[in-house]
């Protein structure tokens, strides 16, 4: 197991020592993380790096994962669909199931001094909040900037219960009775999936996958999913490959919430054509080295999002120095100052036209990366985002005190 102690050759043995104090406020208290799946999605991935390490802080931390029928995960799916803008349908019959889920939950659980529920799926826990003694805050994760007016109508009757919500971006805030606290997502840099890797481990990788590295390659990783555009990479690649000689893969698993993978998958496989420079790969879930290798051993890294909550498979490539092409939507251009940490992008025409640059100009590219690198470090690590954390529960509990920290 990773130790709090090895992030100090990372950023600082003051950060860690400031960790230590922080979580001591914290001292008798227990914190209870809610979300709707263990595998799948960021999440999912920054929960599974996050609480061993506030055990480790001395921080009494735990994660629950509500249960869903396939019909409530249908439900959710359009949830998520229509808070990032896109027009769906959604029956009162539908709410109702919705709520029937998550009363039922709230019947099976014990809630901790702080519950800190994730996403929309398991927001209307709330509801049966049965003390007023803890604190409970809202956690959005995904991209808030355009909700579906009549499904954020429905939300916000609960988010208005919570203690506070938490917010990826400046973009996403509402308008809420309650305090907002802007925290970004983070990437652990230790992680199999971001930890530095020997070069026989990534040529291994791309002969596995029959890759081929003499010739350039254009990788994006992403769940397969319609907002992720994967159609439109492929579209982007081929424009591209009329000037420049590349590959593509496209590499990805799904999340147990999201019904729609197999769907996405079929369009992207007819899209594709049988085009023997694409590489469709669907991996499963315990596949951290093999995305690590595939994002260290690839030419540029693509996420050509049309909505993103933050994207943080654009972390996860800057941190390896990769040059990078992502959408401008969500919390991506917090990540990417365009042109100087990473290439933003509007359209299939203009990601066509930067892949075709970065390959003639390597050493732009290469300048690129580096400056991404450098931004993740200072900005978007484990260690800042269990501050911000620590932060946030501990003005929670000592609300109306002044709490020193010297």
């Amino acid at each position: 197991m990773i130790r709090i102690e090895q992030y100090e050759s990372i950023v600082g043995k003051v950060l860690i020592e400031e960790l230590f104090l922080l979580a001591g406020k914290l001292e008798g208290r227990s914190i209870q993380n809610i979300n709707s799946t263990a595998v799948g999605g960021g999440v999912a991935e920054i929960l599974n790096r996050m609480i061993p390490l506030l055990k480790q802080l001395g921080v009494s931390a735990s994660w629950d994962v509500i249960r869903g029928d396939e019909k409530f995960f249908e439900i959710t799916k359009k949830f998520h669909n229509g808070l990032h803008g896109v027009e769906v349908e959604i029956s009162q019959e539908e709410y109702e199931h919705f709520l029937h889920v998550n009363e039922e939950n709230a019947d099976d659980m014990e809630f901790s001094d702080i519950v800190f529920v994730h996403d929309p799926q398991p927001v209307a826990l709330i509801d049966h909040r049965k003390t007023n003694g803890r604190k409970w805050v809202w956690r959005c994760h995904i991209d808030f900037s355009r909700p579906d007016p009549r499904i954020w109508n429905f939300m916000q009757k609960y988010v208005t219960q919570y203690d506070s919500a938490v917010f990826s971006a400046p973009a996403f805030a509402r308008t809420l009775p309650i305090p907002q606290v802007l925290i970004s997502p983070s990437i652990d840099p230790l992680s199999d999936k971001n930890k530095e890797l020997p070069d026989p481990v990534i040529e291994q990788t791309f002969e596995r996958f029959g890759i081929d590295r003499s010739r350039p390659v254009i990788t994006q990783i992403s769940r397969f999913d319609y907002l992720k555009d994967p159609v439109g990479v492929i579209r982007a690649y081929r424009k591209a490959k009329n000037h420049v000689d590349i590959q593509l893969v496209l590499a990805g698993g799904g999340a147990t919430d999201d019904p729609e993978g197999p769907m996405v998958m079929e369009k992207v496989q007819a899209e594709a054509a049988n085009d023997k420079d694409i590489h469709i790969l669907l991996l499963p879930p315990s596949s951290d080295i093999e995305i690590n290798a595939l994002q260290r051993g690839s030419t540029i890294i693509l996420q050509k999002s049309l909505r993103e909550g933050f994207g943080l498979t654009v972390a996860e490539a800057l941190w390896k120095g990769k040059p990078t092409i992502a959408g401008a939507v969500g919390g991506i251009p917090l990540q990417i100052t365009h042109k100087h940490s990473g290439i933003l992008t509007y359209s299939v025409e203009g990601t066509a036209q930067w892949i075709k640059q970065l390959i003639n100009e390597p050493e732009y590219a290469r300048k690129l990366g580096e400056n991404g690198r450098e931004h993740i470090k200072n900005n978007y690590l484990i260690t800042r985002h269990i501050r911000d954390y620590l932060l946030l529960f501990t003005s929670l509990m000592y609300e109306g005190d002044l709490v020193y920290l010297g």
